[in-house]
């Protein structure tokens, strides 16, 4: 019994781990939102020790914990969005370079088959939004994994990945945005089917660009709908 139980106690954090991480990026909590370990422990039907156990593998990805005051919701200035973005672009661009090198025939042939999933997607087909629910159904997961460059895949996946999470799914949300990311997303799947270097750099940094550009515009449209919740403080 004594060699089962911390399976168990892993398999608990792993599974309050995930669900925490989708919580937040659904959009469930607000960024700053203050996080309440015993009603998230209530809520998953756990002990706050696998609870804590994944809020601590959160820190410093999604959520921020305070002496005396407890665990938030990461919250971003727009210095602090735009840098992410402009790191992702240039690891990213530097990915799709790679993997219109590196990439297998099979691998590209996965990559076209899950963007026609994607198009599938009743919330994509109509405009609502594009959504990634998993690694596994993420393009841009998979287009990292192609560049086989552990070092890269690292640095994005460890904290880049999880702190735009909240704001790819929001940013896909605006009017016209979700059916323009898949386009982006063909063309950069068609340049690396070319095997073209550049211009799947190019393709990866253009639609990077773009959602930039849309997740500032979104923060903006926030920031300007809760003037009188920060006033309250």
């Amino acid at each position: 019994m004594s060699k089962i139980q911390p399976i168990i106690a892993a398999s608990l954090s792993s599974e309050a781990f995930d669900k925490v991480v989708e919580a937040i990026t659904s959009g469930e909590f607000d960024p700053g939102q203050r996080l309440s370990e015993a009603e998230l422990a209530r809520n998953l039907g756990i002990s706050r020790g696998p609870l804590r156990e994944a809020l601590g593998r959160l820190e410093g990805r999604l959520v921020k914990r305070t002496p005396r005051i407890g665990v938030h919701v990461i919250s971003f200035t727009r210095e602090d969005l735009e840098s992410l973005f402009l790191t992702r672009e240039a690891l990213e661009g530097m990915s799709a370079r790679l993997a219109a090198e590196r990439m297998s025939d099979e691998q590209l042939k996965d990559l076209r088959a899950l963007l026609e999933t994607h198009a599938h997607q009743p919330e994509l087909a109509s405009g609502e939004a594009y959504v990634q629910r998993s690694l596994d159904d993420d393009f841009h997961f998979s287009i990292i994994l192609g560049a086989k460059c552990e070092r890269m895949k690292r640095l994005l996946m460890d904290e880049i990945y999880y702190q735009l999470r909240i704001h790819r799914r929001k940013s896909s949300t605006q009017p016209g945005r979700a059916q323009a990311a898949l386009k982006e997303h063909r063309q950069i799947v068609e340049a690396l089917e070319r095997r073209d270097p550049d211009r799947a750099e190019a393709a990866m940094r253009t639609h990077l660009r773009n959602a930039r550009l849309s997740s500032l515009a979104l923060l903006e449209v926030d920031k300007a709908r809760r003037p009188k919740a920060t006033d309250a403080h």
